[in-house]
């Protein structure tokens, strides 16, 4: 048996060729068909010039097993989301590598209604399969055919929102040469808005780095084209565009966190009463905006499958996670990089606000670090260390995941990554920015002593 280093806590996501190749990828095609009870599966895969190969090998393997492949092309995970349910499939599988450096590829996968499928429900299985590579031959083999949903998917983002509503609002949309813009030029003909394209048209070679907005660097540009442009807002998407970032009308980087209360707000708007899923980074003003505008605020583990979960325990009508992440129930509870900015340039068409003028005072009531990530040697023991140092001073210990501390005017959270060997730290406080940042340093001062 040969070790499969490309598997990770929800995903697929390795170095190219010699973590993940055709050859492997054909292996996982043949064991995910033996683990997961599938007539059919969707595949499609990222702008990544390895994906097209990845891709027709795991479907190979898929058909070896009897399992039948319909092939989307070129597209980012909520189309794969998206063609499950359209196509009432019985799996999906997006080859993609989100916001990892160029050399990286990966897949996602759901099941039946883009259900998750990750360790507790057949991702450990299809990993133990595919290295021990035996397989019991199939009687049948699976057919291939390839299909275009993009028009039917830009149909349905627009049928989220009352385009009797919207204004003609200036937006620029950088792509990052992901697949992005593809969805953008499907959406524009029903849209009042003037887009100013950045990076629009999709090349796997990167030729201005690999899309990732939550690097400082990679937003010079969108907030630079706002100022120019006098746009109403900035977005930006990661490589698979499951998540979009924002810039207000100054060309300002809106942190996720604060999208996550806005969309919050904004929904319940629509949905009185109903549940809000939030992760537990960084959460109070997420709390306070729920409660305020009559929702139920629940908090779930970080990470989709958790969310996704919670969502439908709690009936919830959308979830949010500060990292960029938004899942919303019209989209079957999963994540979409598309629907914010869609509701958000609704809001800003109902209103006379800007969308500064829409998060500036959360950002004020509750500033927060943004997340911090470090390399550490042994993460269980720097959260061992940390509540020792703090927990007489504590007002409220959480362990759902990582470690969080509450105290009278600031909190944090510090976590492993489930898909980076990374400490992610992540602190804020109530209204007080010069307390915040004195105790992130205090805070990374005692994670340096470990």
């Amino acid at each position: 048996m040969s070790s499969l280093s490309c598997f990770k806590a929800y995903d697929i996501r390795g170095i190219v060729p010699n973590e993940l190749n055709t050859d492997i990828a054909y292996t996982i095609g043949r064991a995910f068909a033996t683990v997961i009870d599938c007539r059919t599966v969707v595949v499609g895969h990222d702008i990544r010039l390895t994906g097209p190969k990845i891709c027709d090998a795991l479907a190979r393997g898929l058909m070896e097993q009897g399992t039948n492949v319909i092939n989307i092309g070129l597209c980012g995970t909520e189309e794969i989301y998206h063609a499950v349910q359209a196509l009432e499939t019985d799996a999906g599988i997006c080859v993609t590598a989100s916001h990892n450096p160029a050399n990286y590829n990966g897949m996602k996968f759901v099941g039946k209604y883009a259900r998750p499928i990750s360790r507790d429900n057949g991702l450990s299985d299809i990993q133990r399969i595919a290295e021990n590579r035996v397989f019991t031959p199939s009687k049948r083999q699976g057919h291939f055919s390839h299909t275009n949903l993009r028009s039917e998917y830009a149909d349905r983002l627009i049928s989220c929102v009352d385009t009797g509503l919207l204004k003609p609002l200036k937006l620029v949309v950088n792509a990052g040469n992901s697949g992005a813009g593809l969805v953008i030029d499907a959406l524009e003909a029903f849209l009042p808005f003037h887009f100013v394209k950045l990076h629009h048209q999709p090349d796997g070679n990167f030729p201005n780095g690999v899309p990732n907005p939550l690097l400082e660097e990679n937003r010079q540009e969108t907030s630079r084209a706002v100022i120019e442009h006098q746009a109403d807002i900035g977005i930006a998407w990661d490589g698979d565009f499951d998540r979009c970032f924002f810039f207000d009308e100054k060309g300002q980087f809106v942190d996720g966190y604060y999208i996550v209360g806005l969309l919050a707000k904004t929904l319940l708007g629509k949905h009185p009463g109903r549940s809000i899923v939030y992760d537990p980074r960084l959460y109070w003003n997420t709390v306070e905006l729920v409660a305020q505008a009559g929702g139920k605020p629940v908090v779930s583990k970080t990470g989709h499958a958790f969310v996704k979960q919670a969502m439908r325990q709690h009936n919830a009508i959308y979830g949010g996670e500060m990292s960029a992440h938004h899942y919303f129930a019209d989209f079957g509870y999963c994540d979409n990089g598309h629907l914010p900015w869609l509701l958000i340039s609704e809001l800003l068409s109902q209103s006379r606000l800007s969308l500064s003028d829409w998060v500036d005072d959360s950002i004020k009531r509750f500033p927060c670090s943004g997340e911090i990530n470090l390399h550490v040697a042994d993460a269980d023991q720097v959260l061992i260390y940390l509540e020792r140092c703090y927990t007489t001073k504590a007002n409220k210990v959480e362990k759902l995941d990582g470690l969080g501390m509450e105290f009278d005017r600031w909190r944090f959270n510090v976590r492993a990554s489930n898909t980076e060997p990374l400490l992610r730290v992540n602190v804020e406080s109530r209204g007080d920015k010069a307390l915040l940042e004195a105790k992130t340093q205090e805070l990374l001062k005692q994670i340096e002593r470990v």
